[in-house]
């Protein structure tokens, strides 16, 4: 929500009407920024819903915790310029992949251990 209201907030600044998604620099970066984070959203919810049901729900929510930090961290250096994105995105998509390695550790070890 938080995102999507900078978005609201930058076109109100920048004059640029819905469905407009182009026009200043500062309000398309803030527009990207958004959009890609939505984008990722249900891979995170659904990596996290599975590591936390069959790995351990403490471990997945620092996870989840860490991963919505960074992706915070990555809305913020977008917003300033376009490389300011780049550590966090990387952070987050290791964060991704170990939510991913938990799930797969944990519908493994339910369904082939006894």
């Amino acid at each position: 929500a938080y995102f999507v209201l900078q978005v609201i907030y930058a076109r109100r600044k920048h004059k640029i009407s819905p469905p407009e998604t182009t026009g200043h620099p500062e309000f398309e970066r803030i527009f990207r920024a958004q959009v890609n984070c939505s984008e990722y959203f249900p891979i995170f919810l659904a990596l996290l819903w599975v590591a936390g049901i069959f790995f351990h729900q403490g471990v997945a929510a620092l996870c989840g915790l860490l991963y919505l930090y960074t992706r915070f961290k990555y809305f913020q250096g977008y917003t300033v310029a376009a490389q300011g994105r780049l550590g966090p995105l990387y952070a987050s998509a290791r964060l991704l992949w170990l939510l991913l390695g938990l799930a797969v550790a944990g519908l493994l070890a339910h369904f082939l251990l006894p």
